[in-house]
C-alpha cells in the first residue's frame, strides 16, 4: 500500500488528462477563493494601510538588507517552525499538519502529472511520502480536534461541537482520511474502492472549493502579518502600542502577564 501509486488504478476508468484537469480546477478554486476572501474582508487594503502607517510612524528607516534579514527570519521562525504558537503541543500538532499537508499535496501533483499510469513507474519514495503526509495530517489534525481546541480543552465543551471556523480542519481531515482508506481498499482489491474514491473526490472539492468560507486562505495571510510585525518592531512604530494587559490572580493579589495560546 505505502509504495503503490494510488492513481494508477484510475487509469482504467479515467484518462490522465481528466485527472490533471481536476487538479488544475482545484488550484484555480483556491486562487479564486483566496482573491474573493481578500476582496470581501478587505485584507489586502488593511495590510497595505497598516504598512503605510507603520512607515510614517516609524522612528528609524529599515534598509533593504535588514528587510531581507527580517523576511528570512520570518520564513524560518513563523513559517518553518510555527514560532507564533506559545503552547508547545499546539505548535507540534500544527507542524505535523502543515508538513504533512505539504508532502501530501506536492506528491499528489507529481504523481498525477508525471506518473499518472503504470507506463511510467513511480519512484517508491513518492507514494511513501503521499501516505506519510496524509498520516501526519491525521495525527496533527485529530490531536488538535479532540485535545487542543481552546473551547474544548479550556471551556469543557463537547469535542463534536462544530462551528463555522472548523470547516477547514474538518474538510482536511476528511480528505486525508478518505485518501488513506481509498488507497488501502484499492491495494486490498475491495469492491468498496470506487465508493470511497467518490467520497475522496467530494471531500477534495469541499476542501479546495470552500476557501472563501474556511480558514484555508489564512495560510497566505499569516506570513505577511508576521513579516509586518517584525518590520514594525524594527522601525519602532510598534512601540506606540500599549503594553500587554495584566490580569490579577484570584488569591494573593499577585499580577501576571496574560499569555495567549
Amino acid at each position: 500500500m505505502f509504495t503503490n501509486n494510488p492513481f494508477y488504478g484510475l487509469a482504467t476508468s479515467v484518462t490522465p488528462g481528466i485527472m490533471q484537469t481536476f487538479v488544475i480546477v482545484m488550484i484555480v478554486l483556491v486562487a479564486l477563493g483566496t482573491l474573493y476572501d481578500i476582496n470581501h474582508k478587505k485584507s489586502a487594503r488593511y495590510f497595505f494601510d497598516n504598512w503605510r502607517n507603520a512607515r510614517h510612524q516609524g522612528k528609524r528607516r529599515v534598509g533593504g538588507g535588514e528587510m531581507v534579514s527580517l523576511a528570512i527570519r520570518t520564513a524560518i521562525v513563523e513559517g518553518l517552525t510555527s514560532g507564533e504558537f506559545c503552547n508547545a503541543r499546539r505548535r507540534i500538532a500544527h507542524l505535523f499538519t502543515m508538513y504533512g499537508f505539504l508532502a501530501y499535496a506536492i506528491t499528489t501533483l507529481i504523481m498525477v502529472f508525471r506518473y499518472p499510469t503504470s507506463d511510467s513507474p513511480t519512484p517508491a519514495i513518492l507514494p511513501a511520502l503521499w501516505h506519510m503526509g496524509a498520516l501526519m495530517v491525521c495525527l496533527g489534525g485529530y490531536w488538535f480536534w479532540f485535545f487542543l481546541r481552546v473551547d474544548v480543552a479550556a471551556e469543557g465543551k463537547p469535542p463534536f461541537r462544530i462551528m463555522h471556523a472548523d470547516l477547514f480542519i474538518l474538510s482536511l481531515l476528511a480528505n486525508t482520511t478518505l485518501a488513506l482508506v481509498w488507497s488501502w481498499l484499492q491495494a486490498a482489491g475491495s469492491a468498496w474502492t470506487i465508493m470511497f474514491f467518490y467520497w475522496y473526490l467530494l471531500s477534495t472539492v469541499v476542501l479546495f472549493g470552500s476557501v472563501p468560507w474556511s480558514k484555508f486562505s489564512h495560510m497566505f495571510y499569516k506570513p505577511a502579518a508576521a513579516f509586518q510585525k517584525r518590520v514594525e518592531n524594527a522601525n519602532g512604530s510598534r512601540s506606540n502600542l500599549p503594553a500587554p494587559a495584566e490580569k490579577p490572580e484570584i488569591f494573593g493579589g499577585a499580577r501576571r502577564t496574560v499569555r495567549h495560546y
